[in-house]
């Protein structure tokens, strides 16, 4: 991976990583297309640029995230499924992570949800606060989203407005629950895969952070504000369109 690389892939990460299009299914199609090869550092430097994007969270919302341990003590519960999942079935996750076809059937899956979503939950909830129960429901929604091609930000969302959040409740819960979800996840890969960091590539990890940051910051207001008025529709759309895409890109024998 070369500098140029990082940084295409750190902008479509910060651009997708609140989007409900799956943040990690572009970066591994985009890495496909760019012909970066499948190295341990390339797949320390998909999961790490994550932690760089939602540290823009802890920025745009910076008094709505420290709040009292109540709060904490919900973004826990949400985030224990994924975490007690993922620890227990990564290798199969990391395997899923190299199929190009599992991206493209999950995008299309979850555009048809997407598509329906509106009106499978029916009305847009009125509460602004979750319970501990909601927060773990929310929790085994973020579960999915371990599948490539399945967005975690979608999935979250998702679960809130089953619990009769409104949108803009979900989607920022959403938000908050990517922080610890993601810091867990960069630190224990960083951890595992620390020796695959040297002097020749740990400028091009710092880069894609700091892109992932700055495009995440412009992007994640626009998100909310198109989110709250019009729903998830178009990014349904959107999603079935790509999928369909990387099934013709398989089938031709481009990726």
């Amino acid at each position: 991976m070369d500098i140029h690389q990082a940084v295409i892939i750190a902008i479509i990460e910060g651009i997708t990583e609140f989007l409900p299009i799956s943040s990690t299914g572009h970066m591994i199609i985009a890495e496909k297309i760019l012909k970066v090869e499948s190295t341990d550092f390339v797949k320390m430097f998909t999961v790490c640029i994550q932690f760089g994007a939602i540290l823009s969270v802890v920025i745009l919302y910076w008094k709505k995230f420290f709040q009292t341990m109540d709060f904490y003590y919900k973004l826990f519960v949400a985030f224990i499924p994924a975490a007690v999942l993922g620890f227990l079935f990564k290798k199969h996750i990391d395997m899923l992570l190299e199929s190009a076809l599992v991206v493209a059937i999950s995008m299309i899956a979850g555009g048809i949800v997407l598509v329906f979503i509106d009106k499978l939950i029916g009305r847009e909830g009125e509460n602004r606060e979750i319970s501990y129960t909601g927060a773990f429901k929310i929790g085994l929604f973020q579960v999915i989203s371990m599948v490539p091609g399945v967005s975690r930000s979608a999935a979250t969302i998702i679960g809130g407005l089953t619990q009769k959040l409104d949108r803009k409740s979900a989607t920022e819960f959403s938000f908050f629950l990517a922080v610890p979800t993601m810091f867990a996840a960069t630190s224990y890969k960083l951890l595992s895969t620390y020796s695959q960091i040297n002097s020749g590539n740990i400028g091009i990890l710092l880069t894609g952070n700091i892109v992932a940051f700055i495009v995440a910051l412009i992007s994640i207001k626009g998100f909310i504000i198109y989110l709250t008025k019009h729903g998830f529709r178009i990014f349904g759309y959107y999603r079935i369109i790509i999928g369909t895409a990387i099934l013709v890109l398989i089938i031709t024998g481009v990726i």
